[in-house]
């Protein structure tokens, strides 16, 4: 019986810390994605004023033209902040627009993981 009490013990101490990650990974899971909604622009641009810029005769062209030519990266700029997007394709046929973007935020590097891009309403 003692053997099988300590074996119960080991068991435990084993399968407690387990559980608890299971459940941190899921409460983290949880959060999913989030919605962002801004302009899209380029980190050269990152407040969407092209005026010094001037790379093209709109601003949809200079951020495309900033990205092009200077290697440039789009962001999402929501009138306060700006954040990187980690799809770096799908922006340009958004480029000097208002988008909703859903994606998970990197606070850390200010950075959108991006599941979705579309025009915002």
């Amino acid at each position: 019986m003692y053997g099988r009490v300590e074996r119960m013990k080991v068991k435990g101490a084993v399968v407690r810390p387990l559980i608890v990650s299971l459940l941190i990974i899921a409460a983290l899971a949880a959060q999913g994605a989030q919605k962002f909604t801004g302009t899209i622009t380029d980190n050269l641009c990152a407040q969407a004023d092209h005026s010094r810029m001037q790379m093209g005769p709109t601003d949809g062209e200079c951020v495309i033209a900033c990205v092009s030519a200077h290697d440039a990266m789009y962001v999402l700029y929501d009138g306060k902040q700006a954040y990187t997007l980690s799809d770096q394709r799908t922006p340009e046929k958004f480029a000097g627009k208002k988008v909703t973007v859903m994606g998970t935020l990197d606070a850390k590097t200010r950075t959108i993981k991006v599941d979705s891009i579309t025009a915002a309403k």
